[in-house]
Order: structure tokens, then sequence, then C-alpha cells
């Protein structure tokens, strides 16, 4: 009798030594899964969810700050690609592939269209888009037409008689994306550096730089980059990123600083600024009006 005691206690010892072996498995398996997990989600975050304000700041500089729902927050937010290479319109890779420091996660598109005055209209554009502002994307062609995308929602169009646009009724409402998109190509079109130039408003002090102004220089050729942001240190100097398109169409990205070791521009220029592949004068300092 004592003899089947001992043999069912032992039986269950050993079925109670293998559930809490079976147990200790289960949470090994647990803490790999939630391994797996995390890293998958670092992966996630710090690769794919990357964005503008993610760029590390030059020693002592901090952001200058940002109003909700402002054009500085907004660009802020501008996703980042993880892949650092530039791509044509046509989806090759652009031959200079030592101009970026970073590639928005923007489309191109697949027309040799959006160069670079025509992204920095897009980025302005698409900021008001996001706002709902649409009476605010209004940018003027080469030859002075004023291209409204309220009026190109309203159903005018703006076709080429002669050696200038005409504003015409002449296609039902479009109020989608795809409307939206078609009305910037006709604003790549039409409009470049030279328009730009003057419909901007000239800053002539540096100091007050801000993010969304643009550093231009109009013409045929010319060249136009955005100032993306801003930080500035306790003397209160400057600090700012660019970003471009360039000829042919192609990502548009941020900059290297040809003359440092981190992609930030000082505001104090002089007489020129040099970027990786133009250029600048020291009266180059343009905003929105």
């Amino acid at each position: 009798m004592l003899y089947l005691v001992f043999l069912k206690k032992q039986k269950t010892f050993h079925l109670w030594k293998k559930g809490r072996q079976a147990s200790k498995d289960k949470v090994r398996l647990m803490k790999s899964a939630l391994l797996v997990c995390f890293s998958f989600f670092m992966l996630i975050g710090g690769v794919f969810g990357q964005t503008l304000e993610n760029i590390a700041l030059p020693d002592g500089f901090r952001r200058v700050p940002a109003a909700p729902g402002s054009l500085t927050a907004w660009l802020r937010k501008m996703p980042l690609k993880a892949d650092k290479t530039v791509y044509l319109f046509n989806g090759e890779k652009k031959r200079n592939q030592s101009a970026q420091f970073a590639v928005l996660d923007i489309s191109v598109g697949n027309k040799d269209l959006q160069q670079c005055a025509d992204a920095v209209m897009r980025l302005y554009a698409e900021y008001q888009y996001a706002q709902g502002r649409y009476d605010k994307i209004v940018f003027h062609a080469t030859d002075g037409t004023l291209l409204s995308y309220s009026d190109w929602r309203a159903g005018y169009r703006y076709p080429l008689q002669g050696q200038r646009l005409r504003k015409l009724k002449s296609a039902a409402a479009n109020t989608t994306r795809a409307g939206f998109d078609a009305y910037l190509e006709l604003v790549f079109s039409y409009a470049g550096t030279l328009s730009l130039s003057r419909e901007l408003k000239r800053v002539k002090n540096t100091g007050d730089i801000q993010p969304g102004d643009v550093i231009l220089e109009g013409g045929s050729p010319g060249h136009a980059v955005m100032v993306m942001d801003v930080a500035v240190n306790a003397a209160g100097e400057k600090r700012f990123l660019l970003a471009q398109s360039y000829m042919p169409a192609q990502n548009i990205h941020v900059l290297r600083n040809p003359g440092a070791s981190h992609p930030w521009y000082s505001n104090q220029w002089g007489n020129s600024l040099v970027t990786p592949e133009w250029i600048f004068g020291k009266d180059c300092l343009y905003r929105w009006p």
C-alpha cells in the first residue's frame, strides 16, 4: 500500500516537473517572439519612419519653434526614404549621387516636369492642399497668367493660344486628388524660376530666414531650393536645411553642405551660397507672399 502511494506521488512529481519545464519553454518562446517584434518595430520606426525632424542638429543648436498647422511644422513631418538614391522621372538613377543627404518620400511623376522651381511650388502647394486652403494655391505662369487651383477645381482650364495662356471654363468641376495632380502639371509646364522671382518677396536680412523660404536665382537657366528647417543657437546664429529637385526631373532631396560635415548651412553666407550643384549670389532669399 505504501509502495503504491509512493509511486503515485513520484508520478505526480514528474508530471509537475514536466509541466514546469513546458511552461519555461513557453516563456522562452514568448520572450523570443517579443524580441523579434520589438526589433521589427524598431526597424520600422528607425528606418522607414524617419522624417525631416529626425535629421540631427549641429552641436549647440535647437530648432526654431513651430506653431501647430504651420508650414514649418508640416515640413518637419515630411517623410524620408530609407533608400538615399536619387532617381529620375524615368526610373533611372541620377548620375550625380553625391549631392543628397536624404531623399523625401514624395512622388516625382513620370514626366520631365518636376524640376527645381517645380519642386518648390509642389511642396508649398501640398502644404496648402493638406490644410484645405485651396484659394492659397495660386502661381503665375511666366507669361503672367494667374493659375488658380480654385478655378481649376471649378472647371476652368488654361489652353495656350498663340503666345499666351487663356482662361476658359471648358471642363466639369473636379475636386479629386487626380485633378490636383493635373493642375500641378500645368503649373510645372508654364511656371519656373523667372515667374517665381517676380511672385515671391525678397528677404533682405538673412538672419530672418524661415522654413518655407526659397533661395532663388531666376532666369533661363536659373535655380531654386527650399529652406526646409531652421535651427538657432544661444548667440542667435542660425543654420538651415535645403531641399531641391534638378534637371531632369528627379526625387526631391535634402542637400549636403559641401563646406561642412553635416547638411546644415549658415545664414551668414556672404556674397555666395555654395550648394552641391549651384552657387547662389548674395540677394537670393525669398518668401511666399
